[in-house]
């Protein structure tokens, strides 16, 4: 039985880090944990220029710690009113990594989303030239669609056809939820990819209302049925290279979930690592972490791989790593805690 094992520091490909006083508060968190991270843009207001890029990386890095060698990387926020040209000098320029794409009303901030894609054309045209992954928000927001299966329906109306229209373009299918999903990417050519939260690999959607309404536990996309959670620990652990982390960490204050109509999100930065470790070991595949946690998405993003390494060791952390984070006058932050004891730490960084 491993009870130790180092791999190389892990990145996360997809966090959200909110602005102002949250910022502050969960930066280094993150900064802690990661080398890397893809920033969601869906600030209100959104990041929907460089200018607004620049702006937010340069509060990022001044949220963070003096020490810290954590690397913000950027993304703008896809509307119909995106210029290509922002496409093509971000590109140039190095500062933008990737364009996010959320359906109009798909989740929280997403109101300024999608609504006519066929208006974003000229847009993803100049990312396929210029390399630029677009990232998506995967479900559909038509209220007949019932929530459990927009997954399922976004790849048959949006992503299917966006893929044979833009056949060169790469894309990440971001928090996948579903069996549909896994095996849609597992079987699609290498232009596309997927990332998975800690959250859809220990939770399912009974979890969410275990005792009572759980509000820590809602997040968008919504935990779905055991077997979509069995079929995302198989993806994740298979050892193929379409899979990597993606905390989709999406901090909220504790009165903001604990209310009558609580927001979609839970933060799970300070865990994350030591999780998805648990759901490796418990499916025997501790040989594959490191390929999900820290190769596979340097690859896709064509980037080099971290240089320094983090050691894991099975035994439980310090009760202190479930403590909420503190975010200021207007209050705090709860940590993702499962009903699920936590058997792994990170016990060197």
């Amino acid at each position: 039985m491993t009870t130790e094992l180092e791999i190389i520091r892990p990145d996360d490909w997809h966090l959200h880090l909110r602005d102002g006083a949250m910022l502050k508060a969960v930066a280094p968190v993150s900064a802690a944990a990661f080398r890397r991270a893809i920033i969601m843009p869906n600030l209100v207001p959104p990041v929907r220029t460089l200018e607004d890029l620049r702006a937010y990386r340069g509060r990022i890095q001044a949220a963070l710690p003096g020490e810290t060698r954590f690397r913000p990387l950027m993304t703008l926020y896809l509307t119909e009113t995106t210029d290509p040209a922002e496409i093509t000098e971000g590109a140039a320029s190095g500062d933008l990594t990737a364009v996010k794409l959320y359906p109009a009303g798909a989740t929280t901030n997403s109101d300024a989303g999608v609504k006519d894609f066929s208006r974003v054309h000229g847009v993803l045209e100049a990312m396929q030239k210029a390399g630029v992954p677009l990232l998506v928000h995967g479900e559909v927001t038509d209220p007949a669609v019932d929530i459990f299966d927009r997954e399922a329906v976004f790849i048959e109306r949006v992503l299917a056809p966006l893929r044979k229209d833009f056949p060169a373009l790469r894309i990440v299918m971001e928090h996948i939820t579903t069996e549909e999903g896994a095996s849609y990417v597992g079987e699609a050519d290498e232009t596309l990819a997927a990332t998975i939260t800690p959250q859809h690999l220990i939770i399912n959607r009974t979890d969410i209302f275990k005792g009572g309404i759980r509000p820590h536990l809602y997040c968008l996309p919504i935990a779905k049925r055991e077997n979509h959670r069995q079929a995302l620990r198989k993806a994740a652990t298979s050892g193929s290279q379409k899979f990597f982390l993606g905390t989709d960490s999406a901090p909220h204050l504790v009165s903001l979930k604990e209310c009558a109509c609580g927001c979609a999100g839970i933060f799970n930065a300070p865990v994350a690592i030591p999780y998805v470790a648990q759901v490796f070991d418990e499916e025997g595949a501790l040989d594959r972490l490191e390929g999900f946690t820290s190769l596979n998405g340097p690859a896709f993003y064509r980037l080099p791989v971290n240089e320094d390494r983090i050691r894991l060791r099975r035994e439980a952390p310090d009760a202190a790593i479930f403590h909420n984070i503190d975010a200021g006058e207007d209050g705090s932050v709860v940590v993702f805690r499962p009903d699920r004891p936590l058997q792994w730490s990170v016990v060197a960084v």
